[in-house]
């Protein structure tokens, strides 16, 4: 018998035995990168132009970049600088 064959292991079973006890010495030198850093912004406050009631938002901030801002025809709405009203206004 050869040492990978025994009596109380099959060949197959005896070659998933070796590959599982190679499994780590193969994985170690992964490298795990560390978590990127959380990025905080502050908000900017909000400006109601002279004679206009602010109004609260009734929904959550649509994506990153939004901002709470008057129109003048529309009202209060989400306002980005690059893509402009959310849901379409103009």
């Amino acid at each position: 018998m050869t040492r990978l064959h025994s009596r109380f292991l099959s060949r197959p079973a005896a070659r998933r035995l070796w590959a599982l006890a190679a499994l780590p010495a193969l994985l170690a030198g992964c490298v795990v990168a560390p978590p990127a850093p959380v990025r905080v912004e502050a908000r900017p406050v909000v400006v109601t132009p002279p004679g206009v009631v602010y109004v609260a938002p009734t929904y959550a901030m649509p994506a990153p970049g939004y901002v709470w801002h008057y129109h003048p025809h529309y009202g209060w709405g989400w306002y980005h600088p690059v893509y402009g009203w959310h849901r379409g206004w103009r």
